[in-house]
């Protein structure tokens, strides 16, 4: 039995010996309040929020009257019954949903279809809107169309049903002494027997006119039958909750309201309490009730502020700590006055512009500098960034390591090898492709040159981070696109060297603030500035109905001799779905050009007969390639110069960026067309950013501001953001308050921090990130 259970049960047993002893305040010797705070002194957490409610309750509790002592001693005695049963688990608030009160396997399953899983999943699921039923009116002030709440007797009913399908129809009169109106409820029968004639309810609804009548339809409401009820649905502001089939508003509300009421107290704070007070931050129980059944807008508010503080800091803290583990660490000196790099730069048709120079610059420092470069570099697409990592790779290899190239698609891996190849066959550098297609015996050999450490570099998928492959000495990791791999595989991969320099790159241009709060462990680079001479894609908006003018513009460009790429509508839900769409795409416009050959590449494709394809497309056999997002990242076929892209409300705008930009990458001017659905308005505003600019971080930035963190990338494995309800886009001074904090925090942690402190505050830095970033230092 823990310490905590057998104080408590010491607690109990006092407060039953009071109860038999009739309140006399005699049952223990020095009375009651002095025997209770002694023993909440002895608990090991005597600082929590239920140790402090009792020491309130008990307070003066020798000068009450009978009566009130009764009711202090029942009170304290149910917050007992329920410490034991929150100190009886191990982890309370990972307990299963379907063990609350109200809950039970059905509602379970509705629930987890909401992503709520445990007792903290259903605490921190958030209103997504709020409805002011706080403010009542009299029948006599009500118009049509307002929202509002009135307090009224039931006078009686009136059942019919309707003509057709012949459902009931229950209409209650109902007044407040100032005027007559009506509430109208549909299939709901119990409603007569709920509501009798002469009981006083709130009712809240929309204000409807019916022929001579008010009328309110389906009206939620709320017996005043008790004077001190508190009220969930009517009479305040009430929390407005994304549902599922089967799961009411009132339903989930009383659970929640539950949950809160009986457990609330034991949530521990993990924000230390200097932080608290220096920012006037709520308790954490306070926020959370403020946050789902605020008395105000303004405490919901400060709720608010308090819960994305506590969000940021903590996601915050963690890079914090992953950066002080890093700069402890020693990795590979490189020597950066090399000879083959400057032969290298010497032999390119072009030179670096001042963005790839002051890029190359940070680089070189990082790679001399002893500690492990950890660097994140940002890059609009087509803006140079392999030319960077070809760099560092050479470097490298002129100091006697290898360099390990990960990309998330066997087409890119392609791609980069063939382009990388051109690069380092003629200074005597060797690199080998491999993925998961690579030929068995061809594998072997690579396995074993990584081994020796004859063969310096290497690309590849997630092939290179199989238990096969090892490596002699490797000094340098470079991860492209690099958002679109797991923590745990980036870590596999890193962790093959003894504490290789690490580069990750990517082509979607990610807001400052997302970039912090991801990837605020790395040093952030960014290429801001095109090659001299590359023409901005022009991008024309189309609705369904003008796709004939789009690709008649398409047969002119293929008779000059251009390329194109259409790309068929994204379906998120299934692969197998998404390659019958492009297929189905193929067929129509096989017939739309029969005078040209057409090319398909989907998800479902075989990836010897994808790369056939690509070869044909690259070397212009076929003039229209149909496409699924597989050519988001990384294709460069120079004669492409039109993009088309069908249903394109279906995507992000960071996607549509992407696939933008896979063409404009030769000197003619290139073209993008985007086919929509425009009938909604939010549509159409979204679609015009795309043909106002071709800046990547402006898109990027209204892409985070409409979609949310979590589904940034166009998908949804960033597990901390999904739940964020921080606006990344407009909370940005709190924010730098919050990483300014965790980092201060992780220097001082000794001096700032109990031991208490610290171990609560690792506890809930694993809940934050469930616990699958923390062990990994990447």
């Amino acid at each position: 039995m823990s310490t905590e259970i057998k104080l408590l049960k010491g607690l109990k047993k006092i407060l039953e010996e009071e109860i038999s002893s009739n309140f006399s305040d005699k049952s223990i010797k020095y009375g009651l309040e002095k025997a209770i705070t002694v023993a909440i002194k002895q608990f090991p957490i005597y600082n929590g929020f239920w140790t402090q409610k009792v020491l309130d309750l008990i307070k003066d509790y020798s000068r009450r009257s009978q009566e009130e002592r009764s009711q202090t001693v029942l009170r304290i005695k149910d917050i007992i019954e329920r410490a034991i049963e929150f100190y009886t688990e191990e982890n309370f608030w990972e307990k299963p949903v379907q063990f609350l009160k109200g809950v039970g396997p059905h509602r379970a399953k509705l629930l987890n279809k909401l992503e709520i899983y445990t007792v903290y999943d259903l605490i921190t699921y958030y209103p997504r809107d709020y409805d002011d039923r706080s403010k009542l009116k009299k029948i006599s002030e009500l118009k049509p169309g307002e929202k509002v709440t009135i307090k009224v007797k039931i006078v009686d009913y009136e059942e019919t049903k309707t003509l057709y399908k012949k459902i009931p129809i229950i209409k209650a009169k109902l007044t407040d002494g100032t005027g007559i109106v009506y509430g109208v409820w549909y299939g709901q029968k119990y409603i007569k027997q709920a509501l009798p004639p002469g009981t006083d309810v709130l009712i809240s609804g929309e204000v409807k006119r019916v022929l001579k009548h008010i009328e309110f339809e389906n009206p939620e409401y709320e017996i005043l039958d008790e004077e001190d009820k508190e009220f969930l649905n009517v009479g305040r502001i009430v929390p407005i909750y994304s549902l599922t089939s089967g799961l009411t508003q009132k339903v989930l509300r009383k659970i929640i309201y539950d949950a809160l009421t009986d457990y609330s107290i034991f949530l521990e704070d993990p924000l230390p309490k200097y932080l608290r007070e220096k920012y006037n931050l709520m308790d954490k129980p306070v926020s959370i009730w403020e946050k789902h059944f605020p008395t105000s807008f303004l405490t919901m508010a400060s709720a608010s502020k308090r819960i994305a503080f506590e969000e940021l800091f903590f996601l915050q803290l963690n890079l914090a700590e992953k950066r002080k583990e890093i700069e402890k660490l020693s990795a590979p000196v490189f020597k950066t006055d090399s000879e083959l790099v400057e032969r290298f730069l010497n032999s390119l048709p072009f030179k670096l512009t001042k963005a790839q120079e002051k890029v190359w610059e940070e680089i070189k420092r990082d790679l001399s500098s002893g500690r492990p470069m950890h660097r994140l570099l940002q890059g609009d697409v087509g803006s140079g960034k392999t030319v960077i990592a070809a760099l560092a790779a050479i470097l490298a290899y002129d100091n006697g390591y290898q360099t390990a190239f990960m990309v998330p698609t066997e087409i890119l891996a392609e791609q980069h090898y063939n382009r990388l190849k051109k690069i380092f066959e003629p200074l005597g550098i060797r690199i080998a492709l491999l993925t998961s297609s690579t030929p068995k015996k061809e594998k072997t050999y690579i396995y074993l040159d990584l081994a020796e450490g004859k063969l310096p570099v290497v690309i590849g998928t997630h092939a290179l981070i199989q238990e096969e492959v090892t490596f002699k000495k490797l000094g340098l990791v470079i991860i492209d696109e690099q958002h679109r791999f797991g923590v745990i595989q980036r870590a596999k991969l890193w962790k093959k060297g003894e504490n290789p320099h690490l580069l990750v790159m990517t082509a979607t241009p990610i807001p400052r603030s997302l970039a912090l709060v991801l990837y605020g462990e790395l040093d952030i680079s960014i290429i801001d500035e095109l090659p001299p001479g590359r023409k901005p894609v022009i991008t024309y908006l189309f609705s369904k109905r003008e796709r004939k003018k789009v690709y008649s513009f398409v047969e002119k460009e293929i008779m000059k001799g251009k390329q194109a790429f259409v790309v068929c509508p994204l379906i998120e839900e299934s692969e197998k779905l998404e390659a019958e769409s492009a297929k189905k795409l193929y067929e129509e416009l096989k017939k739309f050009f029969p005078q040209f050959k057409i090319g398909l590449i989907h998800g479902l494709v075989p990836s010897e007969e994808r790369n056939r394809i690509m070869e044909e497309f690259q070397k212009g056999e076929i003039q229209i390639l149909v496409a699924t997002t597989v050519i988001e990242v990384g294709v460069d076929i120079p004669n492409a110069s039109i993009m088309v892209i069908e249903d394109a409300h279906r995507f992000g705008l960071a996607q549509l960026h992407q696939l933008r930009g896979r063409v404009g990458r030769g000197s003619e001017q290139a073209y993008c067309f985007l086919i929509a659905d425009l009938k909604g308005e939010d549509a159409t505003e979204r679609l015009k950013i795309m043909v106002e600019t071709n800046d990547g971080f402006v898109i990027a930035n209204k892409d985070l501001e409409i979609r949310g963190p979590g589904e940034f990338f166009g998908t949804r494995q960033h597990g901390a953001l999904n739940s964020l309800i921080v606006d990344l886009t407009k909370d940005m001074k709190l924010f730098e308050i919050a990483r300014n904090e965790a980092f201060e925090l992780m220097r001082y942690e000794n001096e700032r921090l109990s031991e208490y402190e610290k171990n609560l505050i690792n506890k809930w830095l694993n809940r934050y990130l469930k616990g699958e970033l923390k062990e990994i230092v990447l």
